[in-house]
């Protein structure tokens, strides 16, 4: 037995990370069987929120950029008598709305100071086929893109 799995048996994952990656946690959320409608849509919003904001942080696409704008002015926006507001949504699943707006900060600045790959040049037949699940079909549908 290694120092490290005794570590792991003792504290139990308390000393892990607390970071997660988006796809995680809301698998986490969608795998409890104890998410009634109403809990689920409020999941869903959060959800297409936070795909248009990593996903188009950066984009060029002028549709895309607006998604992108819209996805922060809400997460950045505290509106107490919406009820679909960012700190309400949050609230309702037990997340603390600073937190999660910290940590999209730091990601979004942590990205942008990234340096630019260059673009490598694509001919069609270099390029494969991305397969999409239903969550994607779904939040494609939602969002209009």
């Amino acid at each position: 037995m290694t120092m490290e799995s005794t570590l792991d048996e003792r504290f139990g994952g308390t000393l892990a990370p607390d970071a997660m990656l988006p796809a995680q946690f809301f698998a986490a959320l969608h795998g409890r069987g104890d998410l009634s409608a109403e809990r689920r849509l409020v999941v869903a919003v959060l959800e297409d929120a936070l795909h248009c904001y990593l996903k188009y942080a950066d984009s060029e696409n002028s549709k895309q950029r607006q998604l992108f704008l819209e996805a922060e002015e809400w997460i950045m926006g505290d509106h107490p008598t919406w009820f679909f507001s960012f700190p309400n949504v949050c609230d309702t699943l037990g997340l603390d709305p600073d937190y999660v707006r910290e940590g999209l900060a730091k990601w979004l600045h942590k990205r942008r100071s990234m340096p630019a790959k260059p673009a490598a040049a694509h001919t069609p037949s270099d390029v494969e086929p991305v397969e999409m699940d239903d969550d994607d079909r779904t939040l494609r549908r939602a969002s209009g893109a």
